[in-house]
């Protein structure tokens, strides 16, 4: 499915990870090829950060977010925080991400998300840049993280909560990532609430190389497949995938100032 006259966004894609080592050339230019033109790279730990940040700076299509993923949390360390503030002050990313809360993973540790979280939402705040945010069973603690907050809004990636848990994100400036999940018939849930919610507060993407679209289940994802993505969601709004793709490119240029 080629989009030549339309652009598309894919607002979280780690196509800096190992698993496109070999063809992450070619899977970018079959991306853009695609009519994704734009690719928001999200970090996952300090010690990737300056492998992200090269391959980014390699192709225009790519652009860096900066974070701590709260699933490698037994990999951060205190002077990770302080890193983050200087490479974003010298590399201007254009999100403070992926940052958040994982409460499904074996073992977590509660508080030490919750202070890594904390401190990446201060600086996020303090230098003006949306965040975006990883959550597992664990909306309504985010929810209560970010309300004290004056954050410039950002993307709860891979939305998976309550409609009336969507209801505040959006409330607060969020918009709402959904991707390769929604070419599943058996994702009801997720299905639903991409039918019901404003379209002007959702953004799609890949997850890649995770979340797969149903056609290539098994396999490696990747952001060549954002057009299924798109189409699954036309689909459910039973709309012209154009509109749907400008409305969703519109709001990720909003709000990582893209225009």
């Amino acid at each position: 499915m080629l989009l030549s006259d339309t652009m598309l966004i894919d607002s979280h894609c780690h196509i800096d990870v190992e698993a496109f080592n070999h063809d992450r050339e070619q899977v970018i230019s079959s991306a853009n090829d695609a009519g994704i033109k734009k690719i928001i790279v999200p970090a996952i730990k300090a010690s990737a950060w300056d492998n992200q940040l090269t391959i980014c700076l390699g192709n225009q299509s790519l652009y860096p977010a900066l974070g701590l993923h709260p699933i490698f949390q037994h990999e951060h360390k205190e002077s990770d925080l302080k890193l983050l503030e200087q490479y974003v002050k010298q590399y201007k990313p254009i999100a403070i991400g992926e940052i958040g809360l994982d409460f499904y993973i074996d073992n977590y540790d509660r508080d030490a998300q919750i202070y890594f979280l904390q401190q990446q939402l201060d600086l996020a705040q303090q230098e003006d840049l949306p965040v975006i945010l990883h959550v597992r069973k664990a909306h309504d603690q985010m929810l209560s993280c970010l309300k004290p907050m004056k954050l410039k809004g950002g993307i709860c990636h891979a939305f998976n909560g309550s409609l009336q848990q969507a209801e505040q994100y959006i409330d607060l400036g969020f918009k709402l990532g959904f991707g390769g999940m929604l070419t599943y018939l058996r994702s009801s849930k997720i299905r639903k609430l991409a039918q019901v919610l404003p379209l002007e507060s959702l953004v799609l993407e890949t997850d890649a190389p995770d979340m797969v679209v149903a056609s290539h289940q098994g396999e490696r994802n990747s952001p060549e497949y954002l057009p299924e993505c798109l189409s699954a969601l036309s689909e459910l709004r039973e709309l012209d995938t154009k509109e749907v793709a400008a409305i969703t490119t519109q709001n990720c240029l909003e709000l990582f100032d893209l225009a």
